[in-house]
């Protein structure tokens, strides 16, 4: 993971940009927390207190106690107004002491970074805190925020105060959710490498009320354009038209019900909505999708002139694809997509292998490449960079065994032999 990339931005620009900013918001889709984490401890070793949230969550009262705990480590005298508002301080007072507490602390600029913070109830006494908390902050104290539940309130306010500034979105299809007068909508994270899950607004739905809800939810995901006639096409085809379109909108209603449960604010949120023929993305809720941004990295990927960019982003696509697309769902269309993806995702490896290469790495470029082979083993061209590597690495015997099971393989699957390339390649090899 490089986290120039990730983040596009420096940890000196990182400090220009939160500067006098209250709060620092890490976007809720970026797997890259690790990325800022490693930022803020390098440059902020003597000014970052940082406090996993533990998954027992826990009341206001409870997980502020422990976070009261961990700074005492470093800070034995931390927390006497803290310590106070926790025995008789109603949530609001227990984010007022916290502040203060932490403008004791000697030195320059401090951070306080709490981890996992959708482990806590998002409820009143939540809200009430974080608001005393947060106006409570002295100049050169800051909050930043890494958790799922960013979309809920009260965050929205300080962004629309310019007072807080949100970080991770650069490589997101949809940018900023927090920006300035819009109305925030809920987020919606469907991971299909795997056996596929989706989390709406930070809770995972766990129940599809059958498995046809499931599918066409991933369908619809995966194909954002698409008409009424394919999608019966690929569900319905031996249905009458009236048939399938009855189960078609009980179906699309099942998901509705799924995506706006999670939300839980007594709306309604359609995945998708219905204009000029084609069934398209609703824009009631945005939308995160791994297998869009694993294409987006590989198109960038083909695309770029430097070096530097390519490496990054096949590092980024090769990361984000987990496992097979949704394995083990054997449906045409899922097969047919499995197969495609799988075939990028050794594109990807390649990719890597040849640039590898390029910095005579000779032994993560095999290494590449055999991962590559076993996505798409029928490639010849990959079988000829893996010898190529065994030979540059004086291997003969490895780079001869390789050629012995192409070649078994080429006569058993297609009655050829290798081209006459990967004969030369082992022309006058001992």
């Amino acid at each position: 993971m490089y986290s120039y990339d990730v983040t596009s931005v420096s940890f000196e620009s990182f400090m220009s940009i939160s500067q006098g900013k209250k709060v620092v918001l890490l976007y809720p889709w970026s797997n890259y927390r690790n990325v800022f984490l490693s930022y803020f401890l390098s440059g902020l070793s003597e000014g970052l207190l940082y406090y996993r949230v533990p998954e027992s969550g826990g009341t206001t009262a409870t997980w502020v106690r422990g976070l009261m705990q961990s700074i005492q480590n470093t800070s034995a005298d931390f927390g006497a107004q803290l310590t106070a508002a926790l025995v008789s301080g109603g949530p609001a007072e227990i984010g007022q002491a916290l502040a203060a507490d932490l403008a004791q602390l000697n030195g320059g600029r401090i951070i306080l970074y709490l981890d996992e913070l959708d482990r806590v109830p998002h409820d009143a006494a939540f809200q009430q805190f974080i608001t005393g908390l947060v106006e409570s902050l002295e100049s050169g104290t800051q909050l930043a925020v890494n958790s799922r539940l960013l979309t809920y309130d009260p965050w929205i306010e300080w962004v629309n105060r310019d007072e807080a500034v949100v970080l991770g979105t650069s490589n997101q299809r949809n940018h900023l959710i927090f920006n300035k007068e819009r109305e925030l909508k809920p987020q919606l994270e469907v991971y299909a490498f795997g056996r596929g899950h989706a989390v709406s607004n930070g809770r995972e739905i766990q129940s599809w009320d059958g498995a046809l809800p499931r599918n066409l939810f991933f369908y619809f995901i995966d194909n954002p354009l698409v008409t009424r006639d394919q999608i019966f096409e690929i569900f319905w085809p031996k249905l009458s038209v009236r048939d399938a379109t009855n189960v078609f909108h009980v179906t699309k209603r099942k998901i509705t019900e799924r995506i706006s449960m999670m939300v839980g604010d007594g709306e309604s949120y359609e995945l998708t909505s219905y204009s000029t023929g084609f069934y398209v993305p609703s824009d009631k809720i945005v939308r995160h999708y791994d297998v869009a941004d694993f294409e987006q990295a590989m198109e960038g990927a083909l695309l770029a002139r430097d070096r530097a960019t390519r490496l990054n982003l096949y590092s980024e696509a090769i990361d984000m694809y987990k496992a097979p697309f949704l394995f083990p769902l054997n449906l045409p269309w899922v097969t047919a997509r499995r197969k495609q993806l799988q075939s990028t995702y050794a594109e990807a490896l390649n990719g890597m292998a040849r640039l590898k290469a390029d910095e005579q790495a000779w032994e993560e470029s095999v290494g590449f490449y055999v991962r590559a082979l076993k996505e798409s083993p029928q490639r010849e061209d990959f079988h000829r960079g893996a010898m190529q590597m065994y030979i540059n690495l004086g291997r003969n015997a490895d780079a001869w065994q390789h050629y012995s099971l192409l070649e078994k393989q080429l006569k058993r699957t297609l009655g050829v032999k290798p081209s006459r390339e990967t004969q030369a390649l082992m022309t006058g090899l001992e």
